[in-house]
């Protein structure tokens, strides 16, 4: 897979936005590069002086990947409700990193130390579903929340759940990133 391409097409996504001139040639991109017309799940995530700006994605693939990324990049620039759109003076600072997911797996517990057991730190990205709440980290967030304990309680208040929640039958499932920058 051509990284430095799909990190363009993120770029001409975000740019098209402030310049009409500016717009990608999806029917072109889809004949030369066949493994655009895959379907893929992917998250965009857009950061200024290593700073979070944005980050949008799929959890499921249902798109090829061109589109995916595209709806993606958009979506992290100005549609995170975390952070107000991105501004053009703020384009030539972002710093873009592009996650591939593989398909999320449901990893089936019966206690809280059997789920610490099965989750692999700096592997895994989890999803968190319970009582209709849901929140997901990408596995790059072990890198500010490394352990159990930490990733999991922020993952539980992301969706608006106490951690008690993975005591009470929350539904975990698992997946991998090929991350791109």
């Amino acid at each position: 897979m051509e990284s430095k391409l799909l990190l363009q097409i993120v770029y001409a996504a975000i740019k098209e936005e402030f310049d009409p001139k500016i717009y990608i040639k999806k029917d072109f991109l889809l004949n030369e590069h066949e493994f655009l017309n895959e379907i893929q799940a992917t998250f965009v995530t857009l950061k200024i002086n290593n700073r979070l700006r944005g980050c949008i994605g799929s959890l499921q693939a249902h798109k090829s990947l061109l589109e995916d990324l595209i709806h993606n990049a958009k979506g992290a620039s100005f549609r995170d409700p975390r952070f107000t759109p991105l501004r053009e003076d703020e384009l030539n600072n972002i710093q873009i990193e592009v996650s591939l997911l593989s398909q999320a797996k449901l990893l089936e517990y019966s206690s809280l130390e059997d789920l610490k057991s099965k989750i692999n730190i700096n592997s895994h990205g989890v999803i968190l579903n319970y009582e209709n709440k849901r929140s997901t980290f990408l596995p790059q967030v072990w890198e500010q929340l490394n352990t159990f304990e930490e990733f999991f309680a922020a993952l539980c208040k992301k969706a608006g759940l106490d951690y008690s929640c993975l005591e009470h039958g929350a539904i975990i499932y698992t997946y991998e990133v090929e991350k791109i920058k």
